[in-house]
């Protein structure tokens, strides 16, 4: 599985949804989806984006969690 960071790193650089979509681009509702772990799947553009705005690497914003498979 992988966890989605995208509401802790705007979080710590108080950055609203909004502020991002603006910076970015990107349409609000794909953000919030995003925000909300809501999304299956994400383009590479996207991601560039999200990172130059944020000022982030890949891996601040998305994690591979080990599903336990006993």
């Amino acid at each position: 599985m992988i966890k989605v960071h995208l509401s802790r790193v705007m979080g710590e650089r108080k950055m609203k949804i909004s502020d991002l979509a603006n910076a970015t681009g990107l349409h609000r509702n794909g953000i919030t989806k995003l925000y909300n772990e809501e999304r299956k799947g994400i383009e590479f553009d996207t991601l560039e984006k999200l990172c130059d705005a944020l000022e982030c690497d890949i891996s601040d914003l998305l994690e591979i969690i080990k599903e336990d498979h006993s």
